[in-house]
Formats: structure tokens, sequence, C-alpha cells
């Protein structure tokens, strides 16, 4: 667990440390790999010692759903773990020299990637299903991200987001296969599933279908047939991305889930059929595709595809002989193919290309780099003395040696596509290394060492594995010794590099020689594969279903989302009557009680809302109804009030006011008058649909209060907010303690209401301040940025002064108004108003905060009083007052308060008990006196900076900004009056022309603009 976390905790440093220094950061990256690495090998004596165990770590993730997190390192884990960690650091040091020093968004790309790197970690050391499935996820969505790093390629986006849908489809599928097999065997731990499983507990169409569903999840993510066309695509991913998540980490994640299910499922009705199956089609057809390309980037892509179709029917027998064969294959696959594409990024970088029809005499330029590739493909295509070719005879070997008739099926399949696998292994090398005529040779630079050590030390690992893959064959044992035989020998094989002359032997001279011929007949082979047809273009088919899904969303789009309000109220109206109507009807036990009112005053509450609601549905003008609606705002706060609940009444008044505010801003861009309905709905029927409404949700409430037959947990808050949460304002207490899961939904709704309204009403970003004076050394204000040109007075001060004597002197003016609105638009009592009582509101918003514990209060009614405060200075003096009383962004606001109050909710967890899990101090200081203090009190603030942001966020959109496209909005049509218009009295000018004739040379005197010359009217 912790190595995961350092993975998680380096990916959040590596943003900072990349801009600090640049690509150098990589290499600083790479430990954190290389320290897995080391951590895993330091883990040999406790997996293969005389006491050999599994390393197994517990902690409660969900307990309340009975939910556990498990973390277990085993034999196949330990394998995984050294591919991830081993590659990985190798990888992170390429980058160091393969990224230009400006490659943009390369601190980005560094966090990401190592993310990644953590996900996988944590994929392959999860032992429990859920939890796999969120590291299985977290792959998908981070290997979005880097396939898409060049964003500004179409090519990349397009690659990154089919590759997100048909990885994320699978997944889900698989998700639902892991809820069935918990729900199935009431477990979710995967070691327990495995032993149930040997065992024979564990059978049934249930446990079929959800192994079957979770299946469809590994052959997505490993690009097995029918999805194995979003892996090519992915090639428009940064070269090493491709060597880590396409070659080591991220396909093979599907090869390992087969191998970790595979002892004790193979046996299952379809897990041979669909993965054998599939596996065969999957290395002919990648094979077959790879011979076609000349990218070799693709060439390399086809191929492995190819290779994971070889993978996976080796592991989905699930024997002790051919899972060690299939193991063999898995290591000698990510160190060939993570090789072959540092390599191919090499080649790029140097000759501008990847065409090996362009490329020519590679041997020349890059001798190193053609050294490693020519090693690691003839691993690809299993010569000897290499690893590949060790691991591909095993596979021969175990196949050939057993029983099972699908053994010889999978052998026949395998052959044939190790046949094309030479070939176009051939087909690599002569592509990228050989020269050919009339094509320009290369020129030949120096290779530098840091940008070629990783491929190097992945070739001498694959030079030295072949001769020595006895020492493998050690530690894969310890894996296979406890899977099933299913023959008497089963069992007994070992890897080496020669075992004799043997079948396999000459089954792999027949391969290597039949593949060399198909690479010398190449052409007309070329030929031949351009004569047959292409078959079923899985791509084109994925094209076509989203493209029929889109028609489907628009045509769903176009007869739902019409634009009309009155049909979506409509909608909404009929399914609330509809379904409640119904289930009203359904109920047999209707004991409803009548109660009138609790004291005479709930009949004047009463009274005032039904008035007001009739009255805005009469009323013609959008001001009045705004009005009235806020009536019934209010009359919620007297009826608060009368039963006794004053924080619910402080938090109304200011809901309703702030309310009232927004309506009021958005007014202004609209007809002062309601238009009159054209719609088919006729007043009457309006009426009873409001009627109809009304009813039913009075007859909800009646029959639901009725039938309650077990007290409201509610009646136990008093107590609980007091006794465990140290205060005597129930409703505060319920927020931030007792209910601060709710709560703490709420304000990620109201961040991501605050992020909408910039986003979509007329605000272009969320980094950008507000107009504000900047103001120079000597206190002025500086022009440039404002409406008006700041006055300045002269001042002489005469106070002291000797007869004759003057001093001038500069002062800027207090009130920022007076440069910034015209005259008819000022009220100077208010301005004044405004700045004085603006900080008086701020401190008693504060108090509000840190007495809302005990008193009427909190983190929500004190940002709003001081949003209120804003609201009072942007009405006062406009969008620069505003900018003034707040030299801050919303979105820095609504960061910080979110930040704080996760912080707050992790902290219980951090010091070892629950999240949410509240700290309480209390004790006698000067001054102060008995003062009790709780860590909950953090998660109020971040409430209060949340509703501070959200009010500044309403502010700057609904009302700054739309004062400036007011603005913009007069001044093109007093222009276009201007222009358009003669208001010459000889043509009989009215009174109403020479009116706007004077508004227009008042407006021009202002000079809008600029700034300059203008000054006060």
């Amino acid at each position: 667990m912790i190595m995961t976390g350092a993975f998680f905790g380096a990916s959040v440093i590596a943003y900072p440390l990349v801009r600090l220094l640049g690509r150098n950061a990589f290499f600083l990256l790479a430990l954190v790999p290389f320290a897995g690495l080391l951590w895993s090998l330091s883990a040999i004596s406790d997996l293969f010692g005389p006491a050999a165990q599994p390393l197994v770590e517990n902690f409660d993730w969900l307990p309340e759903l009975g939910l556990s997190g498990v973390f277990r390192l085993d034999v196949l884990s330990w394998i995984m773990t050294l591919l991830v960690t081993g590659v990985g650091a190798l990888v992170f040091v390429y980058c160091a020299r393969y990224f230009p020093p400006d490659e943009p968004g390369l601190a980005r790309f560094a966090g990401i990637f190592m993310a990644f790197a953590g996900m996988m970690y944590g994929l392959v050391v999860a032992d429990e299903l859920l939890m796999l499935y969120l590291f299985w996820e977290g792959t998908t969505v981070f290997s979005y991200l880097l396939i898409g790093h060049s964003q500004s390629r179409r090519r990349s986006r397009q690659a990154a987001l089919q590759a997100l849908i048909v990885t994320t489809a699978g997944g889900l599928a698989m998700l639902v296969g892991m809820i069935l097999l918990i729900t199935a065997t009431g477990t979710g731990q995967i070691s327990t599933l495995i032993d149930r499983a040997q065992s024979g507990m564990d059978t049934g169409g249930v446990i079929v279908s959800a192994v079957i569903l979770i299946l469809v999840g590994a052959v997505s993510k490993s690009a097995l047939m029918p999805f194995h066309f979003w892996l090519p695509g992915a090639m428009a991913a940064p070269t090493p991305v491709s060597a880590y998540l396409h070659a080591a980490a991220m396909v093979k994640a599907g090869i390992y889930l087969v191998l970790r299910l595979a002892p004790g499922y193979h046996n299952i009705p379809g897990w041979s059929e669909v993965l054998l199956t599939l596996g065969l089609l999957t290395m002919f057809i990648g094979g077959w595709q790879a011979l076609k390309q000349t990218d070799l980037k693709l060439l390399l892509a086809f191929g492995t595809v190819s290779q994971l179709g070889f993978l996976t029917t080796m592991a989905a027998f699930g024997t002790p002989d051919i899972t060690k064969a299939a193991l063999g294959l898995l290591i000698a696959h990510a160190l060939f193919k993570s090789c072959l594409f540092l390599c191919v990024g090499i080649i790029d970088h140097r000759a501008g290309t990847r065409d090996l029809t362009k490329l020519s005499g590679g041997w020349r330029a890059f001798p190193v780099v053609a050294v490693c590739a020519t090693i690691a493909a003839a691993s690809m295509a299993g010569l000897p003395p290499l690893l590949g070719f060790a691991a591909k005879e095993a596979a021969y070997s175990t196949l050939l040696s057993s029983p099972d008739k699908t053994s010889v099926i999978a052998f026949i399949g395998i052959m044939i596509g190790s046949i094309l696998t030479v070939a176009y292994s051939a087909r690599f090398v002569w592509g990228a290394f050989s020269s050919k005529p009339g094509v320009d040779d290369i020129a030949r630079r120096d290779e530098k060492l840091t940008l070629v050590v990783s491929p190097l030390i992945l070739t001498a690992l694959t030079l030295a594995l072949g001769p020595g893959v006895g020492l493998l064959d050690g530690y894969f044992s310890a894996w296979t010794a406890g899977l099933p035989a299913v023959a008497e020998g089963d069992g007994h094989y070992h890897l080496a590099l020669w075992h004799g002359f043997e079948p396999a032997l000459a089954f792999t001279a027949v391969t290597v020689a039949a593949g060399l011929a198909l690479f010398i007949v190449r052409r007309p082979f070329a030929k031949v594969q351009a004569t047959l047809p292409s078959g079923l273009d899985f791509h084109e088919l994925y094209r076509m279903l989203i493209g029929r899904m889109e028609a489907l969303a628009l045509w769903v789009t176009a007869r739902t989302q019409r634009g009309s309000l009155p049909f979506y109220q409509g909608v909404v109206y009929f399914v609330l009557v509809a379904g409640l109507g119904l289930a009203i009807i359904a109920n047999d036990t209707w004991n409803i009680t009548f109660r009138l009112w609790d004291t005479p005053l709930d009949l004047i509450v009463a009274a005032v809302l039904v008035i007001v609601a009739i009255g805005a549905t009469r009323a013609k003008k959008r001001f009045t109804a705004v009005v009235v609606t806020g009536i019934s705002g209010y009359a919620m706060v007297a009826y608060f009030a009368f039963v006794g609940a004053p924080d619910l009444a402080l938090t109304q008044v200011l809901v309703e006011t702030i309310t009232i505010v927004v309506f009021v801003l958005v007014l202004r861009r609209l007809p002062a008058r309601i238009g009159e309905s054209t719609g088919r709905l006729t007043p009457a029927w309006r009426a009873i649909i409001g009627g109809a409404v009304g009813i039913t949700v009075m007859l909800v409430v009646l029959i639901a209060t009725g039938v309650r037959v077990a007290d409201p947990i509610s009646t136990d808050f008093g107590q609980l907010a007091y006794e465990l949460g140290h205060g005597r304002n129930i409703v505060n207490v319920t927020l931030v303690d007792i209910r601060a899961w709710d709560t703490m939904g709420e304000i990620s709704v109201l961040v991501a209401a605050g992020t909408g309204i910039a986003g979509l009403i007329f605000v272009r970003g969320r980094e950008g301040h507000l107009h504000r004076f900047e103001r120079k050394k000597d206190g002025t204000e500086a022009a440039g940025r404002i409406r008006f040109q700041p006055v300045a007075e002269d001042v002489v001060d005469l106070h002291h002064a000797g007869r004759g004597e003057g001093l001038s002197q500069k002062r800027a003016s207090w009130l920022i108004a007076g440069r910034t609105l015209a005259p008819r638009n000022r009220s100077i009592i208010l301005e004044v108003t405004a700045r004085l009582i603006f900080h008086a509101v701020i401190i008693f918003s504060v108090y509000l905060l840190f007495a809302g514990h005990n008193d009427p209060g909190g983190g929500f009614a004190g940002g709003l009083v001081a949003g209120l405060a804003l609201v009072v200075r942007y009405l006062a003096g406009g969008k620069y007052e505003l900018a003034e009383a707040a030299p801050f962004t919303p979105s820095g606001m609504l960061g910080t308060g979110l930040v704080t109050a996760i912080l707050t909710v992790i902290g219980g967890w951090i010091w070892g008990e629950t999240v949410f899990d509240s700290v309480y101090l209390e004790g006698d200081l000067p001054l102060l006196g008995h003062v009790s203090f709780g860590t909950s009190t953090f998660f109020d603030i971040g409430v209060y900076l949340i509703v501070v942001g959200l009010m500044l966020d309403i502010l700057r959109s609904l009302g700054a900004e739309v004062d400036l496209h007011q603005e913009r909005d007069e001044a093109m049509l007093t222009d276009r009056i201007h222009d358009n218009v003669n208001f010459s009295e000889n043509l009989g000018a009215t009174a109403e022309h020479r009116a706007v004739s004077e508004i227009i040379d008042r407006v021009n005197e202002l000079d809008v603009d600029n700034g300059a010359e203008g000054g006060r009217l």
C-alpha cells in the first residue's frame, strides 16, 4: 500500500518538479518505479523462501458496506510488478531526452504518466474485485489523457476518445460481472474466489455469466478481436506511452486477469471456447495486418495485437506447464516490444519519418539502435539464443504434450501466427535499417547515451535471459505448482534454452524458415493481400455504430429538448402526477390525520402564501412577478420564526434576498412585460395542471406522515448535536457533523453551479480578474483599463502657509464611481454608505461563521451575509467597485473552500479514525473565557468560502459581464442611430428626436472606449 501511495504522491509533485527542472525531472521521477522494483526484489525471500507466503495488507475501505481493501503480493503479482516498475523506470529515463525542452504540456504529462503507473501497480496487487475495478478504470482514464497528449492534433484526440469508449464499455460489462460474482458467492476477495472455485463450491449459471462478463473487460483491455482496432489507433500517443502502456503495462492487464482467474474458472462452459477462438483469430489478424503496414509504429502495433492473441491463448488453459510457457512469453514480450517501440522513437527523431519506404541506411546512421532493435526483433521472431526463442519453444512443447484436443487446435493456430510473426519481424528490420535503392541514406549523428540506455538495458536482459531462462523457471514454478494438473506428468516441464532435438525444435525451425520465405516473397505476397477482400472492418463498424448513436441522440434531442419551458414543465408535472397518483391509488392504508395549524399565526402565513401565489400567476410584468414571489419566501421566514427555528429563518431571509437580487440582474436583459402564450394550453388547462400537482403533493405529504410506523431519527439530533457534536445549534451541527456527507455533496454542487454560471454566461475564462484601477507608485490611478479618465483635484494647503505661499498636491478620489459611472446612474449616499458598512458586515459574517456552532449562523449564513456585502458594493458603484471590494478570483475562493472541506473530511482518516471524524478541544483562555473548538469548524470555513466564491461568480457573470455587454450594445445602437438619422430641425425633428440627439452627444463626450479627454459630464 505504501508503494502504491508513493506513485500517487509522486504524480502530485511531478507537475511542479518538471516546471522547476524541465525534462531533467524525469530522472528524479524514475526513482519512484525503480524503488518499487527494488522493493519487489526484496520480497523474494518472503515469496520463495522455505516458509513462502504471499504478502497481504488489509484495511477498512467502506466498512458500512462490508467492503475492505486488500493488497496481496503473490508470485503472479510479483512478476507483474517487476514489469510495471522495471520497464516503467526505463521509460521515465527515456522521457528525459525523448521530449524536447520546450515540449507543450510536459509537466502535465509527467504527472499523468506517474499516476497511470500507480494505477497499474495497484491493479496487479489488488485482491478485491471492486478495488481492482477502480484501478482498472483508473488506467483507462489516464491512458485516455496520455494518448491525447498532443491536444492540438485531431488524430490524437480521436484515438484517445476511441480507446476510452472501447475499454470503458468492456469495463462496464466487467463491473456487472463482478457484482454478480460477489452477490452469488458472498465475497469479493479474489484469492478466496479462486480457492472456492477450485474446490467446486461455486458453480451455476450465474457464476458462468459473471465470469464471461468479466472476460469481456479483459478482452477489450488487451485489444482482442473484435476490440483490437483501438490499439493501432492509440499509436497517436507519444512513443514512451506506446512503449509502456501498449507493450508492458495496460494491454497486459487483460492477460493478467485471465492468468489470475484461469486456475479456478478455466473449466467453466464458454471459457476455453471464447478465449481460444478470440486469441487465435486476433493473433492471425494482427500478423496479417502487420505485413501491410509501412509505418514502423503501426507495424509494431499490429504485431502487439498478434502477440496479445498469442498470450491470451496460452493463458486461457490454466494448467501448470502451459501457464509456465505463458509467463515466459509475458516477460519476453514486455522486453522486446518495449525495446522496439523505444528504438522507433529514436528513429523517428533522427530521420523525421517512420515510413519504411523512406528509410535507408539505418545501420550506418544509428548502429547502436540498429543492434538493439535487431536483437529485439529476433526475440520477437523466436530466434535462438534469445528469451523469445525459449518462451516460444516452451509454448510449442507444452501444447504438443497436452492430451487436450483444444491444445492441438491452439498449436496449429499459434504456428500459423508465428510464421506471420517471423515475416513481419524481418520486415521491420529490413524497413528500418537496410539501404534501399533510390532512397537517400539517413545522415549519421552521435547517439546520446541517455537516450539509448533504456533500449540497451532491455536488449541486455533479452540476451541474458535466453541462456538464463532456467532462473525464471524457478520463480514461475512457485506459481504453477498450485495449479490443477490435467494429466499425469503435467507440471514437470522446465524452461531451458536447449531441450535437445525434440518435435518442438523442428516445428520452430519450420516456423522460422516459412516466415523468412514469406518475407522474401513479400512483393508477390503484398499483391495477393491487395487482391483479397479486406473482410470485416471492425474499425469501420465502430465508426458506423458511433455515427448511428449520434444520429439517435440528435433525433431524441430534437423531440425532447425543444427549447420550450412549458413543454419541459408539462413533462415533469405529468410524470409527477401520474407516478405519485398511481402510488396513492395503490396504497391501501390512508391513515390521514388533519391538523390545520399549530398556532393561529400559521393561518396568516398560509393566507399570504396563497395570495402571492395567485398574484405571481396574474402578474403582467416580470419584475412584479419576482417581487410577489419574493414575498412568499419572506412569508416562510415568518413561519420559521413562529415555530422557533431562528437559524432556518436567518438562512431563508438571506437566500430570498440574494435570489431577488439575482432575478433583478437577469431581468435587465429581458423584456419588461411577460409575453402572451401562443401554446396550445389555455389558462384553464394550466390551472387544472397546477391544481392537480398541488393536490397530489398535498395527499402524498398527508399519507406519508400518517403511515409512518417508526420514530424519525431526527428526534435524537438534539442529544447527538450536544453530546457528540459539542454544539447547541442543531441545524449547524447537523450540517457540518451529523449529516456532513450531505453537505459535502451540496457544496460540490455549489462549486459546479458557480463553474457553470461562469462558463455559460458571458465569462470566457476562470482565471481572469475583474477590471480594476491600477495604482501608480505615487498612489494615483493609471488610465487604460477604466471607463472614464480619473479625476485628480488640485489641493492648496493654506492652513499654515505664509503670504503668497502655495503648495499644489494631487490626491485620488475615494469613490471610484465618480470616474466609472455617469452622474445619472450614481447615488452618492448609497456609495458612501456601502463603503462605510462593508467592513462591518464582513466582520459580522465572520462572527456568524464562528458563532454558528452554538447560536444562529454558520458557514452558509455567514457566506450569504458576506455575499450581500459584495452585492451592496456592486449595486453602489458597479463592476469597478466590486473589483475593489474583492481583489481575488471566484475560482480561487471556490477551490480553496472545496480543498479546505476535503482536507477536513479526510483528517479523521489520516489520524486513524473514520472520515468526517472530528476532534474537539475546550478550555479557559484569558479574555475569551471558556472556549470550545472542533475541527468541524474548518469544514464550515470551507462552506463559507464556497458561498462567497459563488456569490462573486454570480455578480461577475450576471452583473459585471452583463454591464459590459450592455455598454457595447448601447454604443452600437447609438452609433447606428447617429449614422442613419438626420436630426436637423429643417427636417422637422420632433422633441423625441432632439432628446435622442442630446443623449448621443453626451455619450460621445464620455469617450467610453479609451478613457481619454473625456472625464465627468
